[in-house]
């Protein structure tokens, strides 16, 4: 049996879902850019109880303060774009007898409103549970002011320049000032599919195939992914960064740039055959020919510890491909 799981955000769909909804309120974009910031260097401080990805957590009272609904979120998911080449390779992986699973940190209204449109079983799909219509009754006029006041704050910060006083002020915020509100029921009550929890839904999705890490492929290009990543490359699978960030490739056995998905498709039928040296092989040549202008720039990163030259290549695709969102961690 192939088995392979993506992450949804980059892989699959170019945008961050998170930050377009932030983005349906005014100066949305610029609070939550600072917020992705924040998850960073909590993350980075590997902060107890919390997991990359908890972003999707802490922007939770921002949402229901300015009237984001359930709705608006299953929308999205309905109208987003794919990556190039996401819905082929789907549709090419399934014609050949793969089983195709998705680890999301995306809300559920949206990851299944694309992953329905890529013909991913409901069954194979892990993503964050958000009951935001319920969750939204919680708030009172305490949260609304000081849900104001925050926001006016955090207008003052430049996510990655200004990152002491980021942390001192939502370190305030988020772990003294919320927990006395109703806001913070909300923060508390979701937990985002990020981390280590994304490493969870593949070891149940594991479970269910009945089929070890060894025997998987996982996708994914960002903080979020980084522990799945890692989890699959040292039990023996295939680990593979796509147009990814300075969080995921060094976890990674290989890595892709690319405008398109679908240049993946050669890698995977060669691991299709079971022979885990002959993908290391065909990688390490076409790293050799390297890409043609913004496609097919495979990187071999299994025991490599320099990653100055993928990630800059990672990089200048990411932003090409991902745009806004590729600025984010």
């Amino acid at each position: 049996m192939n088995l392979i799981c993506f992450d949804l955000e980059g892989p699959l769909a170019p945008q961050d879902n998170a930050y377009e909804l932030m983005k349906l309120f005014p100066n949305g974009d610029r609070i939550f850019e600072v917020i992705s910031r924040y998850d960073d260097l909590l993350t980075l401080e590997s902060r107890e109880n919390y997991e990359p990805g908890d972003t999707l957590a802490l922007i939770v009272p921002f949402l229901a303060y300015h009237g984001i609904t359930e709705e608006q979120i299953g929308i999205m998911g309905q109208q987003a774009p794919f990556t190039p080449g996401a819905s082929e390779l789907v549709s090419k992986l399934k014609t050949h007898g793969w089983e195709v699973f998705c680890a999301s940190t995306s809300y559920e209204q949206y990851a299944t409103g694309i992953t329905q449109r890529l013909g991913i079983p409901a069954q194979n799909v892990a993503c964050t549970s958000f009951p935001l219509n319920k969750i939204s009754q919680l708030l009172s006029q305490d949260d609304f002011t000081l849900l104001e006041q925050i926001e006016k704050q955090i207008m003052n910060l430049s996510p990655a320049v200004d990152d002491n006083d980021t942390k001192k002020l939502l370190d305030h915020f988020y772990w003294q000032e919320l927990p006395r509100t109703e806001s913070g029921k909300m923060v508390i009550e979701v937990k985002p599919t990020g981390g280590s929890r994304k490493v969870k839904a593949l070891e149940h999705f594991a479970v269910k195939t009945g089929e070890p890490f060894s025997h998987w492929v996982a996708v994914g290009d960002s903080i979020t992914d980084f522990k799945m990543l890692q989890a699959v490359d040292n039990a023996g699978g295939l680990a593979i960064s796509f147009n990814a960030n300075q969080y995921a490739l060094p976890y990674s056995t290989m890595s892709l740039a690319s405008t398109r998905l679908d240049d993946l498709w050669v890698i995977l039928e060669t691991w299709s055959k079971g022979n885990p040296s002959a993908v290391e092989k065909m990688v390490k040549e076409k790293e050799e020919i390297g890409g043609q202008g913004n496609r097919g720039h495979f990187h071999w990163l299994a025991g490599s510890n320099d990653m100055t030259e993928p990630l800059e290549i990672h990089s200048r695709i990411r932003r090409l491909v991902r745009k806004e969102a590729a600025k984010l961690g």
